[in-house]
């Protein structure tokens, strides 16, 4: 099993910065066999939606709403990822997920989730 963590969510101003951590832990094998993490965030009344994602042996893809605005990125010895979030807008106010995919079943591991809000 693949447990995740998220933190670093927050109150902050439009055109502020959060970084967001998704922190996973697990056996070793579970661990190594993570394919892909995502961020995916949901407001209120709306569907989750995936905001970035990083792939084993592929470069990050990310929504149109927050390219050149975030940033995905993993630490592998920390066993975490990252979502820089930078020039901030209250349409990025929502509860942000991170997501794994690992094993040879591409099973799913969800976190908690992290709250965002921004203010105008």
């Amino acid at each position: 099993q693949v447990q995740l963590v998220e933190s670093g969510g927050g109150l902050v101003q439009a055109g502020g910065s959060l970084r967001l951590s998704c922190a996973a832990s697990g056996s070793i094998g579970s661990i190594i066999s993570i394919k892909a993490v995502g961020w995916y965030r949901q407001a209120p009344g709306k569907q989750r939606e995936l905001v970035a994602v990083i792939t084993v042996g592929h470069s990050p893809n990310y929504a149109d709403s927050v390219k050149g605005r975030f940033t995905i990125s993993r630490d592998n010895a920390k066993n975490t990822v990252y979502l820089q979030m930078n020039s901030l807008k209250p349409e990025d106010t929502a509860v942000y997920y991170c997501n794994a995919e690992w094993g040879p079943k591409r099973l799913s591991s969800w976190g908690q989730g992290t709250q965002v809000t921004v203010s105008s």
